[in-house]
């Protein structure tokens, strides 16, 4: 019998570390491979530190620390300019490691044909990302601060797409400009004729937010002349796609998952290029 001292220490396999940093709300996931073992969501603070979000993220990813610092990885996608910087620093001090910032010029897998392609936030472009594998064309909505509406047509060509207010945001705004409007919890109403202001309130934010998802959805399947594959993501993904007619999948970590193939991408973009040196 080996003694403790002559037992081999088997190291954890690596992991990767994925961040979407969004308005509101910032989403971590960790991979193994292609398999998302952890996700949490945490609100964006957007004066936090990269100290404060490495005491943070270091108690959330605990277990995982040592798998990502030996030989792991960081990918960021990020629309918040001020908070980019802070996750980077936050990658270096806690992992020890140099994250992957994806942006409009980072090698997705998927060609952006817009005029301008640095319009494109790193959130869509991790969407298109995640479904241009699959069928296709794809519609990817994304329920977040905004409501995005992504088209990936066949040949994995990222076609552009729209921006909406976000359901939250809609809501917010109509409390803010109502004074008589008690702010309520946005959810599935049991009727759609609203008994109390509340019941008004939640099926008109909610039945409004999916008749104009719906909507556009439908336009958009016009504009393709084909049938699409239509996805949701986002915090409030589920809620609506219970009550759509036209979402036809819910993966709420479905930008991670983008972000995780971007990153393998140029993972073994990088070996081959130094394997030909």
């Amino acid at each position: 019998m080996k003694s403790a001292r002559t037992r081999r220490v088997q190291r954890a396999p690596a992991r990767l570390l994925a961040i979407d940093i969004g308005n509101t709300h910032t989403v971590l996931g960790v991979f193994a491979g292609e398999r998302l073992e952890r996700l949490w969501r945490i609100t964006s603070g957007v004066s936090r530190t990269g100290d404060e979000l490495g005491a943070l993220v270091e108690v959330l990813c605990r277990p995982y620390i040592d798998p990502i610092a030996g030989g792991g990885s960081v990918v960021v996608a990020s629309v918040v300019p001020a908070l980019t910087a802070e996750y980077e620093a936050m990658a270096r001090r806690l992992f020890g490691v140099e994250p992957l910032v994806v942006s409009s010029l980072t090698p997705s897998g998927v060609r952006v044909e817009l005029t301008d392609p640095s319009s494109v936030g790193a959130d869509r472009i991790a969407n298109a990302a995640a479904v241009a594998r699959g069928p296709l064309p794809a519609i990817v909505v994304d329920l977040g601060t905004a409501t995005t509406f992504d088209v990936i047509r066949p040949g994995r060509r990222y076609a552009g797409g729209l921006i909406a207010p976000g359901v939250r945001t809609s809501a917010d705004e109509l409390f803010r400009r109502a004074a008589r409007l008690a702010k309520v919890e946005i959810r599935k109403p049991r009727r759609l004729i609203g008994r109390t202001t509340e019941e008004s309130i939640q099926a008109g934010v909610y039945y409004g937010a999916i008749g104009a998802i719906d909507g556009i959805i439908r336009r958009l399947a016009a504009e393709l002349r084909r049938p699409a594959r239509v996805l949701a993501t986002g915090g409030l993904a589920r809620l609506v796609a219970a009550g759509s007619e036209t979402i036809q999948e819910v993966d709420e970590a479905l930008t991670l998952r983008g972000l995780a193939r971007i990153h393998r991408l140029n993972r073994e973009s990088s070996r081959e290029s130094r394997a030909s040196r």
